[in-house]
């Protein structure tokens, strides 16, 4: 079967219906924005702080939103009408994720332009986010798939959002701690890594590991998603 972009266009376009009813998932969108307002009129410096921003940004609306959208469709029986209709397995999930891709990409743009964060490598940063977002919707999408309503997907992610967003600042701990040093793996831990040695003039061939390790976590989301997807299409 061939991929069909209208019918994950027209998933989109219904998706978007049901974020702009939701006026609760519709405003998570938009806190990571009112920080980042907050934060760029206050100074923003260092990587970690920018970051933290970003890392909500991911939590909040690539993840938070997606899982929202996934559990809205179990909640209204609507999830297997899809799963049963002539789209298929990667319609489904590329048209399910667009809207959570489109809105992330947009609010870090923005939240970026707030806080003043100007990379020195803005095509290895630009890399390092995209592969981040995608691995976020990857997360959404299992949570989603998992939770049976919008209310028990907003209760789910509150750990996610607080391992994601403020995890890294475990690391701080990694010397008194050994088994610490875990939270340097996360992708969150990565990104900001990353981001800090790309401030100091780091190139491509240079965070190149930290890249890789960010896309594993992308393979290992998505196996979970397919997964779990052809799990609940079996149920």
């Amino acid at each position: 079967m061939t991929f069909s972009i209208k019918r994950s266009i027209a998933i989109l376009q219904k998706d978007y219906k049901d974020v702009s009813k939701n006026l609760f998932v519709g405003s998570s969108i938009f806190m990571p924005l009112v920080l980042a307002a907050l934060y760029g009129r206050l100074g923003v410096e260092s990587i970690n702080e920018f970051y933290m921003i970003f890392n909500m940004t991911f939590c909040l609306v690539a993840a938070y939103v997606q899982c929202s959208l996934i559990a809205e469709e179990k909640e209204k029986n609507t999830l297997r009408g899809l799963m049963l209709s002539p789209a298929s397995t990667v319609e489904i999930l590329a048209g399910k994720s667009l809207l959570s891709f489109i809105a992330t990409v947009l609010v870090i743009a923005f939240a970026a332009f707030l806080i003043e964060y100007k990379p020195e490598n803005i095509l290895v940063i630009s890399i390092a986010l995209i592969l981040s977002t995608v691995f976020y919707i990857g997360l959404g999408t299992v949570l989603g798939l998992v939770t049976k309503s919008v209310m028990e997907a907003s209760v789910v992610i509150l750990p996610f959002m607080a391992i994601f967003s403020f995890g890294s600042f475990l690391t701080v701990f990694a010397e008194k701690y050994p088994i610490l040093k875990v939270a340097e793996y996360m992708p969150n831990s990565q990104l900001i890594i990353l981001a800090s040695e790309v401030q100091i003039g780091a190139s491509l061939a240079d965070i190149w590991f930290n890249l890789l390790v960010i896309l594993a976590w992308v393979a290992v989301i998505y196996i979970l998603v397919v997964i779990v997807y052809r799990k609940r299409m079996m149920d």
